[in-house]
């Protein structure tokens, strides 16, 4: 089970900004009413798409997302960027893995705030837990969806380091803390969210 009161004071102690939620709604409302009249980016997020968030920022903001007809390069360049982490350490390290790097890249420069959204089923004991879990559950569930051609989407049950050419996973970022630079905050669910 997620200790995400450990995980919040961890991330707290490493700079990052962090509200807890029970639901997502809870959490979904908490962003709509935070964001008004800013662009947003948005990475590919399943997290994000569950919530709904896209469409209903998209009210009263510009919402800028790739799965939505923009590109990653015009969400890159946002006020706001919204994502979610492949796997959290309740030690305190968040854990993202890309294909492309627009995720991790719009995660650590360029943005005026960036919120990390982070279901329980995320949230790992400690850093080695959290990376297991990003490489060997995260990203076949992602590279299945994707309908890639890797050994993880073909078998499911965990990353083959393999060197094939539709490979998503080609860069790892690691946030040990929050960059100095930046405006970061980890919006925590006490629900399943996202892979």
């Amino acid at each position: 089970m997620a200790d995400l009161e450990k995980l919040q004071k961890s991330l707290e102690a490493e700079g990052f900004a962090v509200s807890r939620f029970d639901t997502a709604a809870q959490a979904a409302d908490y962003l709509d009413a935070a964001l008004d009249g800013k662009t947003i980016g948005i990475g590919g997020s399943i997290t994000v798409q569950e919530m709904g968030l896209g469409e209903r920022l998209a009210k009263h903001n510009t919402v800028l997302w790739h799965w939505a007809g923009s590109t990653t390069q015009e969400a890159a360049g946002a006020q706001v960027y919204l994502t979610s982490v492949n796997g959290a350490a309740e030690t305190g390290e968040l854990i993202n893995i890309d294909g492309t790097g627009n995720r991790v890249a719009s995660g650590l420069f360029g943005h005026e705030k960036v919120y990390f959204i982070v279901g329980r089923n995320k949230v790992a004991p400690d850093y080695d837990a959290a990376l297991w879990r990003a490489r060997n559950i995260a990203a076949p569930k992602n590279a299945q969806r994707l309908g890639r051609k890797t050994p993880c989407a073909a078998k499911g049950d965990r990353c083959y380091n393999c060197k094939s050419p539709e490979r998503i996973c080609r860069a790892l970022v690691v946030y040990w803390e929050k960059p100095g630079s930046m405006d970061m905050e980890v919006v925590l669910v006490d629900e399943d969210l996202g892979y």
